[in-house]
């Protein structure tokens, strides 16, 4: 039987140019005026200052304020977020919050997931925005939230004005500051605008293939510190992916997230108000359970004459543990309710405190012990 004709989808060739253009003129153009005329140390301090302003208004205000909800904001560094967004030229908030729901809706779904990792890594890094997918149309009704919001109504507009004065008229105006206005628009407009794409764009592709899986393996995201150095802290995606509420991509104090470093700097200025944090036992759960996870998997390979005792002991240990983990949350949230309630009697002078030093204590030793097993077999 004859099989029916699949018709190609359309190509974007308005992307496609874009794409192009910027790429020639930053290969080209960028290392030509550099070796003719050379750039004033000046362009490479505002080259710096502009990668930071687009890529933090995507990751702080893009990603995590208006897709995520992960904070609210100060109608100051909304403005800030949505111009340096039309900057990053990354179409308008309102139409990348739209593919960015979606593509959590549908995590690696190849026909709903608008830059699905599945259809391969050149797909997901920009390949998806080249043809119109029908996993790429535009889902207005998951966004409904954001129309409630000035501003990105405002720079939905607005959108194409913004882009095209942002990176072609503030660069020369720059560049005219130090008496060579084609080598800002060269530095600041061109080479810049490529950097901040393909290090945005690292996101989508390699951070749903390279890294470590410490949270969730329900999703192909993974956790990789080399990403979160070159995408302002979005690198540690696994961990996004599991709890993507939080304001915080990289939990740890020592992680590389400049991007919630300044959420949390907006929230001591009283620019940025109602940051959302996971749990820390739900986080620890979650390592937790993956850690069984993959200590069972090599007992299964590596114990096959005793497999079922070490099966037993990992889940019993793995129990343990978070029964101590909800015990140990039972208490601290009570311990912030008398603190609320701002009871007279000191707190260290409670029984309440004493019971939280004892869980502590318990819960370290579980966690050492639990460490020492796992490791075993990590």
């Amino acid at each position: 039987m004859k099989q029916q004709q699949q018709h190609p989808t359309p190509r974007r060739f308005d992307v496609l140019a874009i794409f192009t253009s910027t790429s020639l003129v930053a290969a080209l153009g960028v290392p030509w005026h550099g070796i003719t005329h050379g750039y004033h140390p000046g362009l490479w301090v505002l080259l710096g200052l502009m990668l930071a302003w687009n890529g933090l208004s995507i990751t702080a205000g893009y990603h995590r304020l208006w897709s995520h909800k992960a904070y609210s904001a100060h109608l100051l560094p909304r403005l800030i977020f949505a111009l340096g967004g039309a900057l990053a030229v990354q179409n308008s908030i309102r139409n990348w919050c739209a593919d960015h729901r979606n593509h959590h809706r549908h995590t690696d779904d190849p026909d709903l997931d608008p830059y699905s990792s599945r259809r391969g890594l050149w797909y997901s890094h920009m390949g998806w925005m080249l043809r119109d997918y029908p996993a790429t149309t535009k889902d207005y009704s998951n966004i409904t939230d954001l129309d409630r919001d000035p501003v990105v109504v405002w720079q939905h507009k607005h959108y194409a004005t913004l882009a095209l004065s942002l990176n072609l008229l503030l660069p020369l105006a720059l560049g005219w500051l130090f008496n060579d206005p084609m080598g800002g628009l060269l530095l600041l407009g061109f080479f810049r605008l490529v950097i901040g794409h393909h290090t945005t764009f690292l996101i989508n592709s390699l951070a749903h293939a390279w890294g470590s899986q410490p949270y969730s393996d329900q999703t192909s995201s993974r956790d990789n510190p080399l990403i979160a150095l070159l995408t302002y802290g979005e690198g540690y995606h696994n961990f996004h992916h599991t709890f993507q509420w939080d304001y915080r991509n990289g939990v740890r104090w020592y992680h590389f997230d400049p991007t919630k470093w300044l959420i949390k700097a907006l929230s001591w200025c009283q620019l940025a108000h109602h940051l959302k944090q996971v749990a820390p036992e739900k986080i620890e759960q979650s390592r937790a359970k993956m850690q069984l996870a993959y200590a069972s998997a090599r007992v299964r390979q590596s114990r096959p004459s005793n497999k079922e005792q070490w099966l037993n002991l990992l889940e019993a240990e793995y129990e343990q543990l978070v029964h101590s983990l909800n015990a140990w949350a039972l208490c601290r949230q009570r311990k912030l309710e008398l603190k609320t309630a701002k009871l007279k009697q000191r707190w260290d002078e409670t029984e309440l405190h004493h019971q939280l030093q004892e869980l502590e204590s318990n819960l370290n030793r579980q966690r050492r012990h639990w460490r020492l097993l796992t490791q075993q077999f990590a």
